[in-house]
């Protein structure tokens, strides 16, 4: 697979004169990319209960953690996929993370890419083509999950997460740490299956029903 960055993978363009109103995504075949490893990241080895008592210091510190998770579509077999992270064979995530205290949004984003997806940390993160915001999940206190809205009385959420929609170039290569997996999971199998996936990667299908999906072909 070349090196050369190509075509963006995702134009996207408004039917504002039809009857469709839906944004054009042009999506690109799975087997346009090269795949990769490299050495492997570390994890925070923690209970729950380390967790909580690690989000209620850093929280003391820096106040609402905020994240950022990116939606990228491939092709497989004339569906569109959706590219996730497998962690210990079992956990799934977006590919992201969390934001640095003053990083903003896109910024932070390409970099966790960068670390995740590609092969240096230290690669150029403007290759990553950050488009819109999805959606929004908080959590409205330590121990609760994560909901796709923030109740009035909430005055103080302990975390934001934020998904955009990623495009990609016709190819490129993803260098993926040899402790993490990275899968294409069809639409349709992520669709409302919060027991595997979670709440928010199992609602992606339904944040994206405003873009009509082209698939191109090479």
């Amino acid at each position: 697979m070349g090196d050369d960055m190509g075509v963006e993978a995702a134009t996207i363009n408004d039917h504002s004169g039809s009857g469709d109103h839906r944004k054009e995504v042009d999506i690109y075949p799975l087997s346009c990319y090269y795949f990769g490893s490299k050495e492997a990241i570390a994890f925070k080895d923690e209970t729950l209960s380390d967790r909580i008592n690690r989000m209620k210091s850093n929280y003391a510190a820096f106040g609402l953690r905020s994240s950022v998770e990116a939606v990228i579509l491939v092709e497989l077999f004339k569906h569109p996929h959706l590219l996730l992270l497998q962690v210990r064979n079992s956990i799934f995530k977006l590919p992201g993370g969390r934001l640095r205290p003053g990083e903003s949004d896109i910024d932070g984003l390409r970099r966790k890419l960068s670390k995740k997806l590609s092969a240096s940390e230290d690669g150029n993160e403007t290759e990553w083509e950050v488009g819109e915001c999805l959606g929004m999940w908080w959590r409205h206190d330590f121990e609760t999950l994560l909901y796709p809205y923030l109740p009035p009385k909430v005055k103080k959420p302990k975390e934001c997460t934020k998904l955009f929609f990623v495009r990609l170039p016709e190819s490129r290569k993803f260098i993926v740490p040899k402790n993490l997996k990275l899968l294409a999971v069809p639409l349709c199998q992520v669709h409302e299956n919060q027991k595997t996936y979670g709440p928010i990667i199992s609602g992606v299908p339904q944040l994206l029903s405003k873009f009509s999906i082209n698939i191109i072909e090479t």
